[in-house]
């Protein structure tokens, strides 16, 4: 192990005598040295520090030594400082030294040090020596090693533990001056050895700053304390010592509160399913409300593309536990309900936690519920997006779908999730519950107890279990407060489920309606773990703790929803004892249960000492303080009442039960419970026996603070309470917790400060954060130490022992990760570290939530009159006491300050903001055993003042009061100077704003501002004589919380709340010095919270000082009032406030905009006034706001004293009124700007002849190269600044300008004539290479490279576009990979100590490489056909932007800027989404501020206009008329607005008065329609400038509907310099699809542009070139005409350097290009979710240039007719279904039935072939298919009426996929189906040669096999395979058929017209049928023939022999008598 070792000998030449300590410092981590006491001269330490250390020591690290003068009472003081650099160490090992002191003010002082250094590394390469050479150093130095990275604010270091003596940590202050860290870096730059310096060589040598500060820092230790003010949560958050907790700053609760969702589900088609010829329906079902789609027939693979939206207004609890299902239901009608294929289910939750919230074109897997060994029962694809307010959905963008065809890589599941999901059973095992309150009243007990004469529990509770959509029960228990049950509720689901949480509820059974008495939900995902050392979930058996309304009973309970789960219980409702188990279900065994039904059986009971051994818990609390209690509560006496379960609570606490009738108390069993006392030690009963809980303080009247608030007078006397419970002892999950709780903390608080730092730029955040990685390595190292103890512990369940398992896996892998990052933070990657930290916080706070409770929480309830008012609740684990320091809760045995709120609903809104009641409490929970220390926490000096009843004195009672003896007196100074961006609470959109300052029982007002959201007070408070109780000591380490409360003064009735927020004091004991590094203290920013959201910032600073034995007197003077006029007000002082200097402010007025109606009446002479710091101007007056609301002066400017710290600017407030009659001034609105950085003009630096000079001033930030505001330029040239205009860049682009090959990146030097040659022959070459091969043009047409123009549509330039806008998202993901892969050789070069060069080198070689691998797609086509997509035909393109084009282009706010002007209360619920609301108008300007004296330079300038100061070259203002041309393309996702879940759209257009309505073109029954139309509306900026494009449903009867509209500012976009008017193309072209819009030609725009911009140019040259500024630009100079004639045009080369025009120096930036852009469609009714988005874009031409062209064609591209000949020439091998009647012979009768759009509308059959035995049939049958397609998207055009019912004909698209099927035909019953085949018309494999060649494969293997397009081959024949299913489904072959398929357009169609069947025109032959195949019924002789004969021939033969035979025989015996008798008688 690598390791430091510092052996601290002796500090010398000390002055005067006392006690000594010293603090080393090395790496952030600080020792402390044990205290050498009363030395004088030389203090011996003596001791040793070692540091075990993981990276190898830096040459440039430091070590720190500080020396202290150590005092008990008061702070430290800082002797000296001793800091070295490492160097030496590191080289040699080993270093002997005694070095002098600095101090404070970096001046040499004579103590010295005297140190030895060891270093050993890990090779041993540095001296090695033995352990044995120093002594043995103890490991954690009684735990006093303070984390100096603590925290930043303190100024104070924390230790994690206590020296025996007294704690040193809170007090070594570590304060410095800012000075330090310049000074070392001076003095290290004398250190730095020349080994550093000729490593450098080769870079300028300059001071490397980052090393420096690195320097810097680790020789101050840390930021400097005093150039830190961090904003107010981490002030008052921060923790200094052990006394005090942190206040929670949040008050109101916010998940109960209903909220708006959206749930839209495209349903877009079903495969594979199972089951033989069915008709499908979707049915997509959400909670209780269910859509169908469709019905499609007699198909396995319907296609759909329907979309349903489901809308909710639901708490987000609720949402997210509604179950998604998807079924697929098979021939259902109206009659029957038709049978279930499968369902997919999944929780709203899991969507909505996805990328997105969104799963997009994902295929669900479909199961059957009633059938678990079944399988995959099909798949259905479908896009299901969950939307709250706010969220915006991103849409992926909408083109041919080919990659999602794919099944298995786009399932339906989230990231993580294995594809086969097996089949599980879920357990859920409830035991039992106690300590159920009350559900009946008790009159309606005495009654029954009257007539039955019993008393019975008033409750009959059984237990609801709620999983996946399924629900199921256990028995009721009747009349029992301590249920048993002892059942389980059993659910079959697939595992992992997707659905995350199981809800258990308690109910009590009730003859009327069934009420919740608890609920408690389990999350699956923290009783499980998926990792591959992971866990099933499991659960318990553990107790869970339910939480819900108070439990006194009423009929109408309003808390009713806290017992069901929604919002924070406010009381202990009862305790219940359930476990969870998984098991994986085996499948195939056979004596599985296959159903899926919920299951409820009976379990054995449990032991009582499963769930943990009961012991003895002990809770103390002390009120030290209760302030700010309510005035509406009255002036009653007030008590406080503490619970923990049931104990302590003396009103409705404890249900007796009334079975056992023996008295006590509600706990586990009282035969145990009399054990725990009477076996306890002997004293022990004698102390606890009579022991009784005092659970609330006495009542007490309250006192009267202000207008407000009371308090309660304890003074010295606090009373307390203490309860004794009993509990099973499960502490170990809570100490794990807190542990984990404690590292987030400390996280968290590390983040917030690095984010401050970022955010306020001050330097090093890195440095910050690097610290935080540090202390949270060391916190995870701990918590695998501490975590492992206590193993085998009682009641341990098996999800303890996985969950320690892996908590300890994750906290080790996330420590080794955090060093690991720490190595990597650099300064300018600090945001992206910082977001992997954050999710560390994340998944800290996810592992500290213990899924098993054990003790209950506790609540403080504030009683008047017996009623409860307010209460607060503080979890158990956060006061629970640990002997580990780590593992105690974190504000047990600390005061706290709760803030009580009131319980459930009445606590949401304003209500919930108010302070019921501030308390300062101090509360301990711990082991009775433990009990000793329960009051060490305490603020020292008290008595305990002991219970009067307690006789015989027994010394261990806990006191019932605690009286302070010691106190101290202080003055507290409030400087309040300022707040802003404050709510604003008056109607006029203003508030009247005054504060309220709260500390201890004082309180003061500021003075009332009127009108204003940014009130500057600037005024003192003092707070004389408060007194505070405690050693003076404690208190200056840990003073109580200040309150700042803001109102808003109303002249009638009650101040309103704006917000408040708490502050901690600078505190000075009468014995320091007044000055600094403390004092005076600084402004901080504060920030103010309103309920949950912040509500502005306060900048203020408080000081408390100490009133010692000579008074006041001795404090720091006051000033008096100084300005006559504010009377008494003292101003803040001059220390304080901060430093002003001169600035200037220049406003641009340039109009108003859309001004509202102010009480009825129209704005008619507006003005606005400016106001910023008590200063400001005045606009001149508009006179007719309708005629023009332009401003005719536009410049005007005022002067004011500003601070010179940026951060402490107050906000300028703009405000409009309007000048009415006689002299009378209305508010019409106003807007507060609270940051006017953005506005800060910085005199450009004339030394660079650099970019965008304006730029700077207008964007308010200094915009780079590329302008660095403007959106997606290519970082073209190298981004060095010039240093002067020297010679001439000479920039070559490629002529055709596919691609911006820009990486070379050239170091130019100014004073050469830099050619950039960016070089394109590879590119050339491979193009002259393509044109050889054929191209596929992505309709598919097989052609030539020089694509058809007359082909070409706009539509072929968008598709190709949007085809373009895929790639370079793809192309972007994989640059991210890229640079992580960077990241990574970056970090493995930190390991491997690479030089930087080489680091660089080893980078460009990567990047070459993956240039090599990328070259292929950056040219955005694919030359090698590997990639084995169509290569593209080059079409011109134009840009689609997947957003507004404005969030493109920073809002086109360049130099005209839009402020909002605001009216009306804020909104309470979210604010932003009522704001929009509040609206009244916009304003639009400028403004410009700088420091005076501005320099001579800008002034002197040629041309420079001093009326218009900063704003040169300003377009005029006065109105102008201009043709605005807007383009509609389509619009996508729609909400549907008919019932049939459907929509008929049409567009709207509005511009000031003109209106435009398309409403005879509407598109009928379509989410997602094409409009491709123009619309050309004249108009005149500025009346009328506002664009609103709205899509509106189309209604038959009523009104028409608004679906969505978007607005847009054209005016922006008018005059911005990115010229947004008309995008210009990336072509020039005279003809054809691509033809320029634009009436100036680009030349023309040129010259204007470099007029405009004052720079010199343009000069065409020869060959090509042309000259702009010092830029000279390459490009093709020939175009082509109509009529193919070449000419010589200049507008190529002009068009070049407009698309390059931010690479101009000074005025570049990059112009708007020929785009679309794609806008989000929003409903004023429901604000915030988007209704779908439409593709547009916008044309802007002045009536004052040449009129434009004709609007470019965009009609949507009509389907062209095709014609589908497909000849059924013959089938083979269809197996045979019918059985002979005679013979028992199978044969089938075959025929083949076709067709090719959806719904078999136009399905044909071929004639039948009977009685085929050997399954082959003759056709030659033709089947013709018309049908229209669009060969752009792929897929038919059909139109049909719906249903007989619709008005007009919906328009469908279906893919052109072609079904042919086999039949057996049978007379007298339904025919048999056989087999089908469905072939893509676009992608189907080549048909077989032959019939023995086709088999299955050709279908199994689709994706690998090669496939055809019939648009391609035009004509195909072969033969294809009939499938289908067979029972267990398999697929199997059901026959083959030899096709022949025909493609011809409807033209040639004519020409050469068929005939259907075998008939004319073109007739095919008729086939050869063997005879058998006619009737047999009607030749039935000829087919018994056939049968008998065929069959029997040889037997039919034998027989007719022997026949034959006997016959013969017979006529022979016949004729033989006779014939003897002839011969005998001898005839």
């Amino acid at each position: 192990m690598m390791s430091l070792m510092v052996h601290l000998k002796t500090a010398g030449h000390l002055r005067g005598k006392g006690d000594r300590m010293a603090k080393v410092t090395f790496r952030g981590l600080s020792f402390y040295s044990r205290v050498a006491e009363n030395c004088e001269d030389v203090a011996h330490f003596n001791e040793i520090f070692r540091w075990p250390i993981a990276s190898r020591l830096d040459g440039n690290e430091m070590l720190e030594i500080q020396v202290y003068n150590y005092s008990k009472v008061f702070s430290n003081r800082l002797v000296g400082t001793f800091c070295m650099v490492l160097q030496k160490v590191a080289e040699e090992g080993h270093l002997e030294l005694t070095d002098t002191l600095i101090d404070d003010n970096n001046t040499s002082i004579k103590t010295s040090v005297t140190i030895e250094i060891r270093y050993q590394s890990m090779d041993g390469s540095v001296g090695v020596w033995s352990d044995g050479e120093f002594l043995d150093v103890p490991e954690d130095r009684d735990g006093m090693f303070a984390f100096e990275t603590e925290s930043l604010l303190s100024g104070q270091s924390r230790g994690s533990g206590t020296s025996p003596g007294r704690s040193l940590q809170g007090s070594i202050p570590t304060f410095r001056k800012a000075g330090k860290g310049v000074f070392s870096a001076m003095k290290l730059g004398k250190i730095r050895s020349s080994r550093d310096d000729h490593k450098r060589g080769d870079e300028p040598a300059v001071l490397d700053m980052e090393d420096l500060d690195r320097k810097a820092m680790r020789l101050a230790g840390f930021v400097d304390p005093d150039t830190i003010s961090l904003a107010s949560v981490t002030a008052v958050t921060t923790n200094v010592s052990n006394k005090r907790s942190k206040p929670d700053i949040k008050m109101e609760p916010s998940s109960g509160r209903p909220v708006d969702y959206q749930i839209s589900i495209t349903v877009i088609e079903a495969r594979q399913l199972i089951g033989l010829n069915m008709d499908p329906v979707v049915c997509v079902e959400i909670g209780d409300d269910k859509k169908y789609t469709s019905m499609k027939e007699s198909t396995n693979c319907p296609y759909y593309n329907e979309y349903f939206v489901f809308d909710f207004h639901v708490p987000p609890d609720v949402m997210f536990d509604k179950i998604i299902k998807l079924s697929v239901i098979h021939s259902k009608n109206l009659l029957r309900s038709g049978t279930l294929v499968g369902t997919f289910k999944m929780d709203v939750g899991t969507v909505y936690s996805q990328p997105e919230h969104q799963f997009y074109h994902k295929w669900a897997i479909l199961s059957d519920p009633d059938d678990i060994t079944a399988g995959c029962k099909g798949y259905v694809k479908c896009d299901i997006a969950v939307v709250g307010k706010g969220d915006n959905i991103k849409t992926p963008h909408k083109a041919n779908e080919t990659d999602e065809d794919e099944l298995e890589g786009n399932l339906l599941l989230p990231e993580g999730i294995p594809v086969e999901r097996q089949w599980a059973r879920f357990y859920v095992k409830i035991y039992r519950a106690e300590g159920l309150p009350k559900m009946n009243t008790n009159i309606m007990a005495n009654v029954k107890k009257a007539f039955i004469g019993e008393n019975r529990d008033l409750v009959d509770p059984y237990v609801q279990v709620q999983f996946a959509g399924q629900k199921g029960k256990t028995s009721v228990q009747k009349s029992s407060y301590e249920p048993i049950w002892n059942e389980q509720v059993v659910f079959t689901e697939l595992f992992p489920p997707l659905c995350k949480r199981i809800k258990v509820q308690i109910r009590d059974s009730d003859k009327v309606n069934d009420v919740a008495i608890g609920t408690h939900f389990v999350d699956l995902r923290k009783i499980s773990n998926d990792g591959d050392k992971g866990f099933l979930p499991t659960l318990g058996p553990a107790w869970a703790n339910m939480y819900g309304s108070t439990r006194q009973y009423t009929l109408m309970d309003e808390h009713q929803d806290l017992n069901e789960g929604l919002g924070e219980g406010v009381s202990f409702r009862a305790r219940l004892l359930l476990s969870v188990a998984v098991e994986i279900l085996d499948t195939t065994s056979p004596e599985l249960m296959s159903s899926t039904e919920v299951q409820v059986e009976s379990v054995s009971n449990i032991s009582e000492s499963a769930t943990g051994k009961i012991d003895e818990f002990f809770l103390f609390g002390s009120f030290l303080e209760a302030t700010m209690i309510d005035r509406k509560i009255g002036d009653k006496a007030i008590s406080f009442e503490i619970t923990i379960g049931n104990y302590g609570n003396q009103i409705d606490g404890v249900s007796k039960p009334s079975s056992r009738k023996k008295k006590k108390k509600d706990s586990e069993n009282e035969e145990e419970e009399s054990e725990l006392i009477q076996n306890s030690s002997d004293d022990e009963a004698d102390e606890d026996g009579d022991l009784v809980s005092v659970s609330s303080t006495p009542p007490m009247k309250p006192v009267i603070t202000d207008r407000n608030y009371f308090h309660l007078p304890y003074f010295e006397k606090k009373p307390c309470v203490y309860i004794k419970s009993w509990w099973q002892d499960q502490r170990r999950r809570l100490y794990n917790s807190n542990m984990m709780d404690k590292i987030a903390d400390k996280l968290e608080e590390g983040l917030n400060d690095v984010q401050e730092i970022i955010k306020t730029e001050k330097a090093f955040p890195e440095r910050r954060l690097r610290g935080v990685l540090e202390e949270l390595g060391v916190g995870c190292s701990r918590f695998v130490t501490l975590a492992n103890k206590d193993v085998n512990q009682a009641g341990r369940t098996k999800l303890d022992r996985e969950r320690l398992k892996s908590c300890m896996r994750e906290m080790d892998s996330m420590g080794q990760q955090a060093k690991q990052i720490r190595t990597q933070v650099k300064k300018n990657i600090v945001k992206e570290k910082l977001k992997l930290v954050q999710n560390f916080l994340q998944k800290l706070r996810f592992l500290a939530d213990e899924p098993q409770h054990s003790i209950p929480d506790v609540f403080i309830w504030m009683m008047s009159n017996n009623k409860r008012i307010a209460y607060a609740r503080v979890p158990s684990k956060d006061i629970l006491y640990s002997i580990v320091d780590e593992e105690t809760g974190k504000d047990c045995g600390k005061v706290k300050a709760v803030f009580l709120k009131l319980p459930g609903k009445k606590g949401f809104g304003p209500a919930g903001w108010t302070v019921q009641s501030k308390l300062e409490l101090y509360l301990w929970l711990g082991l009775n055993k433990q009990r000793k220390d329960f009051l060490s926490g305490l603020p020292n000096g008290f008595e305990e003042i002991k219970s009067a009843k307690m006789s015989h004195g027994l010394h261990s009672v806990p006191p019932v009061s605690l009286v302070y003896n010691m106190k101290q007196v202080f003055q507290l100074r409030a400087h309040m100077y300022q707040a802003r961006s404050l709510f604003a609470a008056d109607n006029s959109g203003l508030s009247d704003p005054f504060a309220r300052v709260f500390f201890s029982t004082h309180s003061q007002v500021t003075e009332i501002l009127s009108e204003t959201l940014c009130p500057t007070w600037d005024q003192l408070l003092v707070f004389d004589d408060v007194e505070l109780f405690g050693e003076a000591s404690e208190l200056r380490d840990d003073p109580p919380i200040i309150v700042v409360e803001i109102f808003d003064q109303d002249t009638v009735g009650k101040a309103e709340f704006i917000g408040r927020t708490f502050a901690k004091p600078t505190i000075k004991m009468c014995d320091e010095h007044y000055g600094p590094p403390r004092f005076p203290p600084q402004l901080e920013y504060y920030q103010i919270y309103r309920g949950n959201h912040a509500a502005g910032e306060l900048l203020a600073a408080f000081e408390l000082l100490q009133i010692g034995q000579g008074g006041r007197d001795d404090l720091p003077p006051l000033e008096g009032p100084t300005d006559s006029e504010r009377g008494p007000i003292l101003p803040v002082p001059l220390g304080i406030r901060p430093i002003l200097s001169r600035y200037r402010i220049e406003v641009l007025f340039w109009g108003l905009r859309d001004l509202k109606r102010i009480n009825l009446a129209q704005v008619d002479r507006p003005r606005v006034d400016i106001e910023c710091a008590g200063r400001g101007v005045q606009s001149v007056l508009i006179q007719n706001y309708k005629k023009n609301p332009n401003f005719s002066t536009l410049v005007k400017w005022f002067e004011v004293d500003l601070p010179e710290n940026e951060l402490l600017h107050p906000p300028l407030n703009i405000r409009v009124v309007d000048c009415r009659a006689f002299g009378r001034y209305i508010l019409v609105g106003s807007h507060a700007v609270s940051s006017l950085r953005r506005f800060i003009y910085t005199t450009p630096d004339k030394a660079s002849n650099n970019w965008a000079t304006a730029a700077k001033l207008m964007n308010g930030y200094m915009v780079l190269t590329n302008g660095g505001s403007q959106p997606r330029s290519s970082p073209s040239l190298s981004s060095r600044t010039f240093s002067r205009p020297a010679g001439d860049i000479l920039v070559n682009v490629d002529a055709e300008h596919l691609v911006r090959k820009m990486d070379t990146v050239v170091k130019l030097d100014a004073t050469s004539d830099a050619i950039v040659k960016v070089d394109m022959t590879e590119e050339e070459s491979d193009r002259d290479k393509k044109q050889k091969k054929k191209k596929k043009k992505k309709g598919g047409v097989e052609e030539e490279e020089e694509t058809d123009e007359r082909m070409l549509d706009w539509w072929s330039k968008y598709f190709a576009s949007i085809e373009t806008l895929k790639e370079t998202l793809r192309a972007q993901d994989a640059a991210q990979a890229e640079a992580e892969e960077r990241e990574d050789l970056e970090i493995a070069a930190e390991a491997a100590d690479i030089t930087h060069d080489d680091l660089l080198l080893k980078g460009s070689r990567a990047k070459e490489r993956s240039k090599e691998k990328k070259s292929s797609k950056d040219k955005k086509k694919a030359a090698d056909g590997s990639d084995r997509r169509p290569v593209k035909a080059k079409v011109d393109e134009l840009v689609v932007y997947d957003k507004e084009l404005e969030s493109e282009y920073g809002n086109f706010e360049d130099w005209l800027h839009t402020f909002n002007l605001y009216r009306g209360k804020a909104g309470d619920d979210d604010e932003q989404a009522l704001d929009d609301d509040r609206i009244v108008g916009r304003f639009k300007g400028s403004l410009c501020m700088y420091k005076l004296p501005v320099s001579e330079e800008i002034t002197r300038e040629a041309g420079f206009d001093p009326n218009m100061g900063m704003f040169q070259s300003i377009p005029h203002n006065d109105p102008i008329n201009v043709l605005v041309r807007v383009y509609v393309v389509r619009a996508t996702d729609l909400h549907p607005a008919d019932i049939n879940g459907k929509a008929d759209p049409y567009v709207v257009i509005k511009l000031g008065k003109s209106e435009v309505k398309d409403k005879e073109n509407y598109i009928s029954k379509q989410l997602n329609p094409v409009f491709g139309k123009s619309f050309d509306i004249e108009a005149t900026f500025p009346m009328e400038s506002m664009l609103t494009v709205s899509v509106y449903d189309w209604d038959l009867v009523g009104t028409d509907d608004l679906i969505g509209e978007t607005k847009i500012d054209l005016e922006n976009r008018f005059y911005s310099k990115y010229r947004a008017t008309c995008g210009i193309s990336s072509n020039y072209s005279v003809h054809g699809y691509n033809v320029w819009r634009d009436p100036l030609k680009p030349s023309q725009i040129l010259a204007k542009l470099c007029k405009d911009g004052k720079i010199d140019g343009p000069h065409y040259g020869p060959g090509g070139r042309v000259k702009v500024a010092n830029r000279i630009f390459q490009g093709p100079t020939e175009i082509e005409d109509e009529n193919g004639l070449k000419k010589q045009t200049e507008e190529h080369l002009a068009l070049t350097v407009l698309t390059h025009w931010e690479e101009i120096p000074r005025v570049g930036c990059k112009l708007v290009p020929e785009h679309v852009e794609t806008r989000p469609l929003l409903n004023p009714d429901k604000p915030g979710i988007e209704q779908g988005r439409i593709e547009m874009w916008v044309d802007m031409f002045p009536m004052d240039m040449p009129a434009p062209g004709p609007a470019i064609d965009t009609a949507p591209r009509k389907p062209k007719r095709y014609e589908l000949r497909v000849i059924i020439w013959n089938t083979d091998e269809v197996i045979l279904e019918d059985d002979d009647y005679f013979t028992g012979e199978k044969s089938s009768d075959i025929f083949v039935r076709g067709w090719l759009k959806g719904q078999q509308e136009d399905r044909q059959d071929t004639d039948v072939h009977y009685h085929s035995l050997t399954g082959e049939g003759n056709f030659n049958w033709r089947f013709v298919f018309p049908f229209d397609y669009l060969m752009a998207e792929e897929k038919i055009v059909i139109s049909k009426k719906e249903s007989m019912f619709s008005w007009d004909e919906t328009e469908y698209k279906i893919p052109p996929r072609l079904t042919l099927q086999v039949w057996d035909a049978d007379h007298f019953s339904a025919d048999d189906f056989l087999g089908a085949i469905e072939l893509d018309l676009n992608r189907f494999p080549r048909g077989a040669k032959t019939a023995k060649q086709c088999s299955l494969a050709m279908i199994r293997n689709e994706q690998e096999l090669p496939t055809i397009s019939i648009f391609k081959q035009k004509r195909v024949k072969g033969w294809w395979p009939f499938v289908a299913r067979d029972e267990n489904d398999e697929m199997e072959l059901t026959g083959k058929v030899e096709a022949e398929l025909h493609l011809v357009t409807a033209e040639e169609a004519e020409k050469s017209p068929v005939g259907l069947g075998r008939n004319e025109p073109d007739p095919l032959e008729k086939p050869n049928r063997p005879d058998t195949s006619l009737m047999w019924f009607l030749g039935p002789l000829k087919s018994i023939r056939y049968f008998i004969w065929h069959n029997y021939r040889w037997q039919i033969l034998k027989v007719l022999a022997l026949i034959l035979l006997l016959l013969m025989l017979g006529v022979f015996l016949y004729s033989l008598p006779g014939y003897l008798v002839k011969k005998m008688l001898g005839a």
